[in-house]
């Protein structure tokens, strides 16, 4: 099974542009949710909590604008990089957009080639594992590309599921995750798998991860999920 791929929220109002926009981007895999309004848009945030997400300006009732304060005044989903889309190419509009919070601004017309490398850039930020990143915490390194993990300089054998886990955990050490988020994350958001499944595979991840010594680096936080460090 392969790794939940990262979820792309497209907030459009122009339905010629959400159809480009979710071609080009299942085309590379990417997982796509669409909004043509704020309201929408708000609440696919909530309930899918997409890893990035691409928001025209101008939209009816609520704006771009709006909808970008929004995401990022909440302390849960502030984390999700915002790729803003704006006819508008005054400087002083895009000075706006990004003091606003997005974390990048692309004007109207663009290329969607350059769209997509700017998208890949903020999911190297926030998801390295999934654009195939070398990753490292510690004396463990993953390379994602290579599909490789390492630990002291020694190569070690992990599963499919296992190396999904690793690679999850790693992108974000210290950040404590539940088992409902693992289960998104590394078996997919439309999968239904018992949470304590999770359990059964992180034993198995500790077990490789020491089987040449060395501490447990995977933490259990008691009534929630775990930890890396």
């Amino acid at each position: 099974m392969a790794q939940s791929q990262p979820c792309v929220l497209v907030v459009e109002d122009e339905g010629a542009q959400r159809e480009v926009l979710k071609y080009n981007l299942e085309a590379k895999g990417f997982q796509v949710v669409m909004a043509e309004n704020g309201d929408e848009a708000m609440l696919l945030v909530a309930e899918e909590q997409p890893d990035l997400i691409v928001l025209d300006w101008m939209l009816p009732n609520v704006s771009g604008i709006e909808i970008c304060r929004r995401v990022k005044a909440d302390p849960s989903t502030r984390q999700i990089p915002i790729i803003m889309l704006s006819a508008r190419s005054e400087e002083v509009d895009r000075v706006r957009g990004l003091e606003t919070g997005a974390d990048d601004y692309v004007v109207k017309p663009y290329s969607v080639v350059e769209l997509m490398a700017r998208l890949r850039t903020q999911l190297r930020r926030t998801r390295p594992a999934s654009m195939g990143e070398r990753l490292s915490f510690g004396d463990i390194i993953l390379d994602a590309a290579e599909h490789r993990v390492f630990r002291a300089g020694q190569p070690l054998h992990l599963g499919p599921t296992e190396f999904r886990l690793l690679s999850t955990l790693m992108e974000k050490p210290g950040r404590v995750w539940t088992r409902e988020q693992l289960l998104d994350r590394v078996w997919g958001r439309d999968i239904y798998v018992d949470t304590r499944t999770i359990d059964v595979h992180v034993g198995r991840l500790r077990k490789a991860l020491m089987v040449h010594g060395g501490d447990n680096p995977v933490r259990t936080v008691r009534g929630t999920g775990y930890s890396l460090g």
